[in-house]
Formats: structure tokens, sequence, C-alpha cells
């Protein structure tokens, strides 16, 4: 690739085919017992901030298992517009050429972060600290996600966003020619907020400190240590927790081995437990203890999960997830365990729809601002395939169908990869199939889903 490259295009590999995968209305219906070992693509949070951070550190990072799907592209483009260097060697194996903590020179272009709102900003925050005008914009969907949680730091560190309105995208970030390091209370826990600032602290003198009311996924953290970053941790008095960065480091280029994405595997995992007679184990899946809620819950409800061959690369847990069919039991799912298991409540409706009693999910105000409103979406969903459900402010309440729902239904995707899966997941154990409208936005995070599934034994095909 050139090292200055126009962002045109959504990513550096857009018609090479790397992304793969569903397109057009898909269809799934019942299926015999699931049985096999998988592996699911690298983890999407991951690679984001692998291809970041190895692009502002110093020399050559190899990166192993990098997800190539189209959001995680979207990434390097931006990255490669922005003036690092990337070169994608085989499937899943790159190579990033930093150009130190900043090093980023000003895009010829506009940055298009197709559908991946963590990408944008998190590199909101990237670029807030670089004294030079970046423009992002999205697709429809991310084109209707709010940026105000993110432009409100940014901008007390200096940077100017110059957003459309209700802040969103398309917007202009004016970078700080002399960023300033900041103490910031999040005020709703955010694992993007908090990267972007953190990201934007690397270019700023001092320390950095962002402090949240209950821990949030910490791939941030653990990626900038590994690459050398300092970074310290304490408990407030008030029972907080505050991260702190000290900023200006020489970050160090190394390899990166990026471990199966948790919440792809969940989609597998889910099936696994539904479909009777099912066995399945989904090798070498991130199993870092802010992402891992769903499997708490899922235990809670009588699911038989088991993990083994626990390690460790790049400072993120690892195993491998065996699970068999088991029959769920309705739970109360707290609001406190919502950022551990955010992006896992699409498939955990399903699978509460297919357990018997009620199932009460509280918390989920942030489903809202998803890539749609994936609450309203999967209320919405449950009920055309005959689901008994209640759609609150920030909660939702599934009575258990005690066996496979009805289905029968067709399901709009709303442009959302995490509804596309979990209502095919309904479809193999529902007693009509369940379509959806369009198995596109599966690209964005879990390329290759449909014939993982269809590997394991699930009936999927083209919708008619």
């Amino acid at each position: 690739m050139p090292k200055h490259a126009d962002n045109d295009r959504a990513h550096p590999l857009a018609g090479s085919g790397a992304a793969g995968g569903a397109s057009g209305g898909l269809e799934s219906r019942r299926t015999g017992a699931l049985k096999g070992s998988v592996r699911v693509p690298g983890d999407k949070s991951i690679s984001h901030r692998a291809l970041m951070i190895g692009a502002l550190a110093v020399g050559e990072s190899v990166i192993d298992g990098l997800l190539e799907g189209e959001d995680v592209l979207s990434t390097a483009a931006a990255l490669q517009a922005l003036g690092a260097e990337l070169e994608r060697e085989a499937p899943g194996r790159w190579r990033v050429h930093g150009v130190g903590v900043g090093g980023l020179s000003e895009p010829a272009g506009v940055l298009n972060l197709g559908n991946a709102g963590t990408a944008a900003r998190l590199l909101m925050g990237v670029v807030a600290s670089h004294p030079f005008t970046s423009f992002f914009t999205g697709d429809a969907s991310l084109r209707a996600r709010p940026m105000g949680r993110v432009a409100a730091p940014l901008e007390s560190m200096g940077a100017q966003i110059v957003p459309r309105s209700g802040c969103r995208l398309p917007l202009a970030v004016l970078g700080a020619e002399s960023p300033l390091p900041i103490s910031y209370r999040l005020p709703v826990p955010s694992a993007q907020v908090k990267s972007a600032i953190l990201l934007a602290g690397l270019n700023a003198p001092g320390e950095t400190t962002v402090i949240e009311a209950h821990p949030s996924r910490d791939h941030t953290e653990r990626m900038l240590r590994h690459f050398g970053a300092v970074l310290s941790e304490r408990n407030e008095a008030d029972g907080a927790h505050a991260i702190s960065l000290v900023g200006q480091p020489e970050l160090s280029g190394c390899a990166v081995s990026v471990p199966g994405d948790f919440s792809s595997a969940a989609f597998a995992l889910a099936a696994a437990l539904l479909v009777p007679e099912s066995a399945v184990t989904i090798e070498n899946v991130g199993l870092n203890p802010l992402r891992t809620g769903l499997i708490e819950t899922l235990v809670e409800m009588g699911g038989a999960i088991e993990i083994v061959n626990r390690r460790e690369h790049a400072g993120e847990p690892v195993g491998d997830i065996r699970v068999r069919a088991s029959a769920l039991e309705g739970v109360e799912v707290p609001a406190e365990r919502a950022p551990r298991m955010i992006d896992e409540y699409p498939i955990l409706a399903v699978l509460a729809a297919c357990g018997r009693g009620r199932t009460v999910m509280h918390g989920l105000a942030e489903l809202r601002v998803k890539e749609s409103d994936r609450l309203a979406g999967m209320a919405r969903g449950l009920a055309a395939a005959g689901v008994s459900v209640t759609e609150q402010e920030d909660a939702l309440i599934v009575e258990g169908c005690a066996g496979p729902p009805p289905g029968g239904a067709t399901i709009p995707t709303r442009l959302d990869h995490r509804i596309a899966m979990a209502f095919l997941v309904l479809g193999m154990v529902a007693e009509r199939p369940v379509a959806i409208d369009d198995g596109a936005p599966i690209n964005t995070s879990f390329p290759g889903f449909v014939s993982l599934m269809i590997k394991l034994g699930a009936a999927i095909d083209g919708s008619r």
C-alpha cells in the first residue's frame, strides 16, 4: 500500500474479496445437533487497537489473527490516510510501520469509517492531539450515532470538534496545537470514550486520567502496556476506578496475536446451548473478564459451559470454550453487569426466548445508540417471531417459550450485524424458519459467519 492514500473507499481491500461472507437476505431453519470445533475471527476491539497503537509506535509491528471484517479494514484505511504504512502479508497477518507518538500527518481526504463506531470514536481521540484537521464520515448508521460524549473531553484537551446537528457525523476534528492532559470522570461507563481520552493523552505532556464508576473493557490499557506505555490504576474514595497514562511515551513496535472475538463466539455458543444434543468447542477465544458477563449469566441460567486451555497473549487472557446443549431458566440480569456484556444482549434475548420463565435485563440504555436502536430492534423482532416481550426505557423483559419459539418472521436488520446473527440463531431452533432482510452487515464483524455455522451443522441459506 502507498504510505499516503486518499480514503475515498471504505477500506484498502475494497473489492478484493478479503472480507467475504454473508450478503442479501438469509433464512435459517431448525437443524439437527451442532457438532465440532471451530475458531471465530479475531477480536474486533483488539484488532482496532492493535492497528492504531501500532501506527503510533516506533518501528514495525506484526499482527497475527487480525479481524478482516469491514470495520477493521476501515480503520486500516484511515491510518494509511494519516501517514502510517500497513502491509497485508497473508489472511489475518499484517505489518504496521509506525510513525511514533505525535507523528501522524493531515489526511488529504475525508476519513470514511463505514459502520465502525469504535474506529470513529477512538480515531477522534488519536487525531485530537495532532495539530491538523481531519474530517470524519461513515455510512447511514454511523452518521446517526451521537458523538457528543467523546467530543466533550477531547475539547477540554484543546481540540475543536465541528459536527453537524446532534453532534453527529460528518464532523471535523481540529487537533490541538498544544494538547492538555486532563482528569475526566465519565458520566456513564464507556470503553470507547475512555479509550479516546487515553489515546489523545499519548501526545499530551504530563498525566491524563480517566475515572469510571464501573470498570469498562480494558483492551486499550492492556494494548498500551504491551507497546510500552506507562499506566497506573487506583480505586477512588467513592469506589470509582481511575486509570492514569503518562503522556509522550516512546511506544515500540512489537508482535501482537489477536484472539478470537468473544462477541462473535457468543453466537456459536448460543446455538450450541439451544439446539438439542449439540456439543461444540470454540477455540482460541479472548476471555477478558470485562467482556465475559454473558458466560456468568448463562451459567446462572443453567448453561453447560467449560473453559479449558487457558493462556495469555499480548496481555489478554485466552482459552477454549466447550458448550453442550442445555435447558435454560430465566434470570434477572443486574444493570451493573451491562458494561461486561453490552454487545451480547441481542443473543441473550434469543436465549431467553427459548428458555423457561421470565428473563429481565436491566441497564440497557446504551443499546439505543449502537449500530441501531438494538433494544427496540430486538423487542420488535422477538414479537414478530411470536415471543412475548416488554420493552422499557432501559430494560427488556422476555417471557421464555420453554422450547422452540413460533418463528416464521422476516426481521429487518437495520444495518446491525448483531441483530442479523441473533435472529439467524433463533431460526435454528424455531418451529418455522426465520429470515433476515440483509446479511451484508454481518461482514462488519464476522466474515464467514454463515459458513462457520453451516460447518457445525446449521441450516442457513438465501431467503425466499
